[in-house]
């Protein structure tokens, strides 16, 4: 079963248009990656799955519904993201007791152990926390909602390195004990890589692709050598990226077609996920480097 079904989705604010002709699908008791970099569409996107806003044309279902204004959707899903407010009649333990309320899967034993390890006060009140401290409370109640569908919006935004790792850990842990569909956002994908079985890469308002996390880490293949002779075997080379490496030498990342690695002179590496999402969404081949290159000016 799919669980989220967009076919030709546009989304536009005004004459802008800030998400075109977007498609992809997304299966039950998976965990998805939004990848994307600032103003790709991603939080637009992640609204409008949840219902938060009205799509401007094509299809999208979520639990086979039109999301917004459902009630259905708005019972089965959760949005966490670092604007996420509550109450400030409510102090933090009043809130995790009202989560039963709101979500019929709610977990109120793993909300307090959550709650008591990352060391809470159940008299704090939300809007006196920290902006890190406050991005761990929301997560608590992400995952504790366990909802069908769970999603995070850049979730771990001021947390430390440590608090990060946690929360990837207990997204990880929860899931495998309550299989559910869990959608993450996240500028980290050097850290979030290993939950993830998919990702979907946004760039500029459009997908660029949908595949498994396992052919992300195989897509790119880098190379680097003599500049004259990584220039003569890019010739029939599909090109990601582009740079010099200095002392006359460059180095390139193309898409991993499975070709020979014997070339003389050539030396071929591996590339990570992380930095092959970085360059598929890149602004140009050669990056920020490009930017300096030297050049005449006219």
């Amino acid at each position: 079963m799919n669980v989220i079904e967009a076919k030709n989705v546009t989304k536009k604010y005004l004459r802008k248009e800030v998400l075109s002709d977007v498609s992809f699908s997304i299966k039950e008791n998976t965990i998805t990656g939004l990848i994307g970099r600032n103003g790709a569409g991603k939080t637009t996107l992640l609204k409008l799955i949840t219902g938060f806003l009205k799509k401007t044309s094509g299809n999208l279902n979520v639990f086979e519904q039109e999301p917004f204004e459902s009630l259905y959707v708005s019972e089965n899903c959760i949005f966490i993201d670092d604007s996420m407010g509550f109450s400030s009649a409510l102090n933090l333990g009043d809130i995790l007791e009202a989560g039963a309320v709101f979500y019929p899967n709610w977990d109120q034993g793993l909300a307090q152990r959550l709650f008591e390890y990352f060391q809470f006060d159940y008299d704090g009140y939300h809007n006196r926390l920290s902006k890190g401290r406050r991005s761990t409370f929301n997560m608590i109640v992400g995952i504790a909602s366990r909802c069908s569908l769970t999603i995070f919006d850049e979730p771990t935004t001021g947390m430390d390195a440590s608090t990060r790792k946690d929360f990837y850990r207990a997204v990880l842990r929860d899931y495998l004990n309550f299989p559910r569909t869990i959608f993450i956002s996240s500028h980290h994908l050097e850290e979030l890589e290993d939950i993830l079985e998919d990702v979907l890469i946004l760039n500029n308002g459009r997908v660029h692709s949908h595949i498994p996390i396992s052919d992300l880490k195989e897509w790119g293949l880098a190379v680097k050598g003599k500049r004259e002779d990584v220039s003569h075997w890019l010739q029939d080379q599909e090109v990601i990226y582009q740079k010099s490496a200095g002392n006359d030498l460059e180095y390139a990342i193309v898409k991993n077609k499975g070709q020979s690695q014997n070339v003389t002179g050539l030396v071929f590496s591996s590339v990570s996920a992380a930095e092959m999402s970085i360059h598929l969404t890149g602004m140009s081949k050669g990056g920020i480097d490009h930017v300096f290159a030297s050049r005449e000016i006219k």
